[in-house]
């Protein structure tokens, strides 16, 4: 079912909070963030500009399995710099092409240099769900004859 559902709608309905770090930044000031806002990635910000994203992904494999320690590696040293973005007039859909494309979960919304948002697999899956129901709703009343 195609919804042809802006990223802008999303960000309406999520609220325009964008938490971030910076490189010099330790991974542990990153998680604690991350656990404080109940969020699985990080923009990384430089200047006001995108440097790349820390995620739960890059902890666990970055630092947790390699041994290292979180109170004294900074942000830099971890961070994924390839941030495969979306703008605000992506749909719904090319989103959920790119993020199984490339095995990712969370995507910045930009619009040039600026970062609007970030949406996760889980807004984009609920965001479906929801437009779904609407539909589903919509076919039940006509078929019930209420328009």
């Amino acid at each position: 079912m195609k919804t042809h559902i802006p990223v802008s709608s999303l960000l309406h309905h999520k609220g325009s909070a964008v938490w971030h770090v910076a490189p010099e930044d330790t991974v542990f000031d990153a998680i604690k963030l991350m656990a404080e806002k109940n969020i699985g990635a990080l923009p990384v910000m430089t200047h006001g500009m995108l440097a790349g994203i820390f995620t739960e992904r890059d902890y666990t494999r970055k630092i947790a399995l390699m041994g290292k320690s979180s109170k004294v590696t900074l942000v830099q040293e971890v961070l994924s710099n390839d941030v495969i973005c979306v703008t605000a007039n992506d749909s719904i859909e090319e989103c959920m092409r790119l993020m199984t494309e490339h095995r990712i979960r969370h995507l910045p919304v930009v619009e040039g240099q600026k970062v609007l948002g970030i949406i996760s697999i889980g807004d984009l899956v609920n965001c479906i769900i929801s437009a779904q129901n609407s539909a589903i709703e919509q076919m039940e009343q006509y078929i019930a004859g209420g328009r």
